[in-house]
Order: C-alpha cells, then sequence, then structure tokens
C-alpha cells in the first residue's frame, strides 16, 4: 500500500513555525540580557537558530505525526481488508482523515446497501423455493396417490385403471411444463438461450395464435379480436418462436381471468419508425394496484389462498417478462380492478419486408 500525505505538512509546518518563534524569542530574550551591547550579533544569530529550530522542528514534527498518524490509519484499512472491500484493499492508504471519513463513510454505507440487497435476495429464495416447492408438490401427490390406488387393487378394474391412469398422466405432464419453464428461465437469465432473430408479420403471429387459442377462449366464450377492424401488417424483427410464446401467454393470462363472455383485444400501434407496441387487454377482473409491481415474479400469486383453479405453471408472466427482456425491449402492464388489464411490450420493427424478397425472387 502507497501512503499518501495531504494535510499532516500543513500542520507540521504551522507547529515548527511556532516552535521556531518561541524558542528564538526566549533565546534572544536571554541574550539581550547577557549580551547587551552586541545587537549584531543577536540579530545573525537569531536568524541561523530560528532556521535551524524551524527545519529540526519541521522533520521531528512531520515523521513522528506521519508515523502517528500511519500506524492508526493503517489498524483501520487491516480491519477492514478483513471484510475483503476491493475499494479499500486496492486504494493508497491516505492519512488525510477528512478523506479517510468520507472513504470510511462510503465504505459503510456501501455495505449497508449490500447487506439489504442480500437479505432481499434471502427473502425472495425463500419465497421461491417455498413456492416451488407447492407448485411440484400438488402434481406429485396427485401422481402419487393414483398410483398407490391402482397398486392397492383398482387396477384390476380396467375402467378405474384407465381413469386414473389418465389423471395420473395430466400430473405427469403438469410436472413437465413445470420443469420446462423453469429450465427456459434459468437459460434466459444467463444467457445461454440464444434468440433466433428472423424478419416476420407480427399480424399474422397474432392472427395464427387466436386460431390456436379459439377453442379455449370459446369454453368461457370470450371472444379474441384485433382493437382495429383493418389492422395493417408489420414486419417487426425478432425471435419468431419466443415472441409466438409471449403471446400466447399473455392471450392465455386474459382467458383464464377474464369474465365469463368477455373481450380480449390485440392492439398492434407504430410507436416510431422503429418501434412497435402490442397490446393485449381485457374486460376480466383486473388486479389490485399493491400487486402489479409483482405480477412477473416467478409464481408469484395474487389470490394468497394459494389455489391455483386454472392450472398452469405460474411461470407465464415470468417468461413473458425475460423473453422480451432478451429482445432489449420493455414490458408493460395497466390494471384496474373489477374492470380489467392491458399488457404491452415493445418491438423492434425490420428494416426490411421479408415477403417482398420472396415475390422479387
Amino acid at each position: 500500500m502507497k501512503i499518501n500525505f495531504k494535510k499532516t505538512y500543513k500542520f507540521a509546518i504551522k507547529s515548527a513555525l511556532y516552535i521556531s518563534l518561541f524558542t528564538t524569542a526566549f533565546v534572544l530574550m536571554l541574550m539581550s540580557l547577557f549580551y547587551k551591547n552586541q545587537l549584531q550579533h543577536q540579530v545573525a544569530f537569531g536568524i541561523i537558530f530560528i532556521i535551524v529550530i524551524y527545519i529540526f522542528s519541521f522533520l521531528v514534527l512531520q515523521y513522528r505525526v506521519e508515523r502517528f498518524i500511519y500506524r492508526r490509519v493503517k489498524k483501520i484499512y487491516d480491519e477492514v481488508s478483513l471484510l475483503e472491500s476491493t475499494t479499500l484493499i486496492n486504494q493508497p492508504i491516505n492519512t488525510d482523515m477528512e478523506t479517510l471519513s468520507r472513504e470510511v463513510k462510503k465504505f459503510a454505507t456501501d455495505k449497508k446497501l449490500e447487506i439489504e440487497m442480500l437479505e432481499i435476495r434471502e427473502q425472495y429464495r425463500r419465497e421461491f423455493l417455498g413456492n416451488v416447492s407447492h407448485e411440484l408438490k400438488t402434481p406429485l401427490f396427485t401422481v402419487q396417490g393414483y398410483v398407490s390406488t391402482l397398486l392397492d387393487g383398482a387396477m384390476d378394474d380396467k375402467n378405474i385403471r384407465k381413469k386414473y391412469l389418465k389423471r395420473a398422466e395430466k400430473g405427469v405432464e403438469r410436472l413437465i411444463y413445470i420443469v420446462e419453464d423453469l429450465d427456459m428461465i434459468t437459460k434466459l437469465e444467463s444467457g445461454d438461450l440464444n434468440l433466433n432473430m428472423t424478419d416476420f408479420d407480427i399480424v399474422e403471429l397474432i392472427q395464427n395464435v387466436f386460431d390456436l387459442l379459439e377453442m379455449k377462449a370459446d369454453k368461457k366464450k370470450i371472444k379474441l379480436a384485433f382493437e382495429s377492424k383493418n389492422v395493417q401488417s408489420v414486419i417487426i424483427r425478432g425471435d419468431k418462436d419466443r415472441i409466438q410464446q409471449v403471446l400466447e401467454n399473455l392471450i392465455v393470462n386474459s382467458i383464464k381471468y377474464g369474465k365469463e363472455g368477455g373481450l380480449t383485444e390485440v392492439g398492434v400501434v407504430n410507436l416510431t419508425k422503429k418501434k412497435v407496441l402490442i397490446r393485449i387487454s381485457d374486460n376480466g377482473e383486473g388486479v389490485e394496484k399493491q400487486n402489479i409491481p409483482r405480477l412477473f415474479e416467478r409464481f408469484y400469486r395474487v389470490d394468497k389462498s394459494g389455489t391455483r383453479s386454472e392450472g398452469g405453471s405460474g411461470l407465464g408472466l415470468a417468461i413473458v417478462k425475460h423473453i422480451i427482456e432478451a429482445h432489449k425491449e420493455k414490458v408493460y402492464v395497466e390494471s384496474e380492478f373489477g374492470i380489467g388489464s392491458e399488457f404491452s411490450f415493445t418491438l423492434e420493427k425490420a428494416f426490411k419486408n421479408p415477403k417482398a424478397d420472396v415475390k422479387k425472387s
């Protein structure tokens, strides 16, 4: 560690000056008493004396102060270094008390924030593990119950055997669904999931998702439609499969929590020459204001009862957020309890129309 001295010089200079002036005045006073008629010699002696005393005092004071402060400051740095703070370890030892106080205060503030972040992460970890345990426990116990019943003798009845095996199969499918979604989120967070960027028509993709989810919407008599009847094609740059997954998750979410005989609308809005906004709105039950900031957390439940009558992995919105952020875009949510919700996200427009290239060829 290097030593960086600042205000110790100022302290030593002033202290040496006071000592020199005092001792010189005192010696001159004594000389004036004993050598009254030798004024010229007294002045010369006084000048030489004050210079010598000043230099000697300065060197002694500076050395002593430096060593005194350095030993105590070094002890502080050594104690701080036990916390493995690269902020202070890699810096030279500073004997300026004001600067040192500022550095230690900043270090303490950073450590406090770090501890608070660790506490938040620990709380999140506990909630996450609890949620994962709950989500996996339900289908596991379901499968275990049916298999145990079959092993206890129910498998001899052909009808019961077939019915219980189908139910056990649904439980296994639910488990696979949850594990696959968890795996996807892990890959998205770690950057291991590579996006296959292509140009495609977002309006056409939305219509495909409508066709895919039509039967699911019909069960609740929910209508899937575009906001505008004359919606025009917009060519987007992105991972088509992942964006389809985003649309499916958001539309399925609106169907799950939509009102019987309700409406889910999708809008495509040109924000700028380079950006487009996709909106998915419904007139469902909506979300209370205090729950909105946590909607995109894994397994977060608006319904605190812990039930999930609509099924699903509980990871849909978290996956939406990660996929959109992987595209370096933003996702938004607005909701009013009892009135409905609107989820929206931005995407980048393509520079050219891929269909035009097909026609030319």
